[in-house]
């Protein structure tokens, strides 16, 4: 395959509420008329999934050539899906948390009871309370092996591919999070912070309780790899720390394997390797489609632009944004990425200086490359300083922050959600919606 040619894929997750708002159990009646009107409509009823909690749905895509062809497919499935929907009298709300007070059923599987035991059942249940979107960014086929990680037959080109698109992506993180943000609330209170990647992902450090807290290095983000040895041991030190876990949790390591546990099975990090052959962003809040299309347009097009330049990235110390020196692209150091700009995107987000700077200089790189979508990047860029997150927008229509979110209120959220994600379909849809963000006078991206 050519490497101008490499293909981009998209998994988001959503809530399924009644008419009313109310979250739903639904999952599995809802998923089996998905499945059937797609075969029906020729569409690919594997792209309409379980998540491990019954009120919980995953609407995936086929791998993509093109922004433009992922979205295409991004929205025609999410159509069918509304409909399936408006049939059964439920609807799909797809922001990065339900704002209000939530038990989800966790589904009775062999490897959600061994992660819930691991991590801990209350920790675990951070998990059904807050969904993400996932874009995957494939590389040379065969260079990610399920066993070794990274296959000891690919040639050096291959390797390189991996490490810069891997690196890429993790100096992509704080970015994503900021512009990202979508639920202010959780658990009825707006909190802050960004909900959905402190309660996920956690942290020690900053006092934040997740699902990973206290094992960061399967759930938090991992370092930079300058090379394919480093990229590997990294990989195998996570695994072990899992498996280490469940010694400490009193759980056989077998029932992990039976369970079909892997080396790579064993990552839930921000940014991971996938055996199916990509590199897996995971950082992302699932968001109105709006926001979903110009991050991954902005994914897309800063990665292709490594790959066509054949750029080298990699960390520099002190650094603080995306700077490019010939055939180098150099991004902000592990140290600061993870602390200094993780903490202001999770608190401030963009509004902080330095998250502007960094987000200012990552629009710059990937406006460089071109194409449909780029009108759009270059109008977020030049209002950046007046830039609103879906989060920032809610807060300013809904409750103080100190105030606990009623129940009328959040029904009310989730109910206008579910319109604007009904109207940005109809809006996007059609054969160019990279060209239809391009179209738009106002940033769409605010439109909440």
């Amino acid at each position: 395959m050519d490497v101008l040619k490499r293909r981009i894929g998209l998994e988001q997750e959503f809530f399924l509420v009644d008419e009313e708002g109310v979250l739903c159990d639904r999952a599995d009646e809802f998923l089996q008329i998905c499945r059937t009107m797609a075969q029906t409509q020729g569409y690919n009823p594997h792209h309409f999934v379980p998540e491990f909690v019954k009120s919980m749905v995953e609407i995936n895509t086929s791998p993509g050539n093109s922004g433009t062809e992922l979205a295409q497919e991004y929205l025609q499935n999410l159509r069918l899906a509304i409909a399936v929907g408006r049939g059964m009298g439920l609807r799909l709300y797809p922001l990065s948390s339900y704002p209000l007070h939530i038990m989800p059923v966790m589904r009775d599987k062999p490897n959600y009871h061994i992660q819930a035991r691991t991590v801990g059942y209350d920790s675990f249940l951070h998990a059904g309370k807050c969904t993400g979107t996932h874009i995957h960014l494939e590389v040379p086929a065969g260079v990610i092996d399920s066993q070794v990680a990274v296959s000891y037959n690919s040639t050096a080109a291959e390797r390189e591919e991996l490490l810069n698109i891997y690196n890429l992506a993790t100096a992509l993180d704080s970015a994503l999070i900021s512009l990202g943000r979508a639920c202010p609330f959780y658990e009825g209170q707006a909190i802050g912070l960004a909900a959905h990647t402190i309660r996920y992902r956690g942290s020690e450090i900053f006092g934040w309780e997740g699902v990973y807290t206290h094992l960061q290095p399967v759930g938090g983000l991992m370092p930079y790899a300058d090379s394919a040895e480093k990229l590997v041991e990294e990989q195998f030190a996570r695994f072990h720390a899992w498996l280490q876990a469940m010694d400490e949790a009193g759980i056989e390591r077998q029932r992990f394997f039976d369970a079909g546990g892997s080396l790579l099975k064993s990552a839930w990090n921000p940014i991971r390797l996938n055996q199916l052959g990509t590199v897996e962003i995971r950082c992302i809040d699932s968001n109105l489609p709006s926001v979903i299309i110009s991050l991954m347009a902005l994914i897309e097009k800063a990665a292709h632009r490594v790959r066509s330049e054949q750029l080298t990235v990699r960390p520099a110390k002190g650094l603080h944004t995306f700077k490019l020196d010939g055939n180098k692209l150099w991004v902000p150091d592990f140290e600061y990425l993870n602390y200094d700009l993780l903490y202001a995107a999770s608190t401030e987000g963009v509004k902080h200086p330095l998250v502007k700077a960094y987000v200012d200089s990552i629009l710059q790189f990937a406006i460089g490359d071109g194409g449909e979508g780029v009108r759009y990047l270059i109008k977020l860029r030049a209002d950046l300083d007046h830039y609103h997150s879906i989060e920032a927008d809610i807060l300013q229509k809904f409750t103080p922050a100190t105030a606990e979110l009623s129940r009328e209120q959040g029904l009310r959220l989730v109910r206008e959600c579910c319109d604007k994600l009904e109207a940005q379909v109809s809006w996007l849809d059609g054969d160019h919606p990279l060209a239809a963000l391009d179209s738009q006078v106002e940033l769409p991206i605010q439109k909440c």
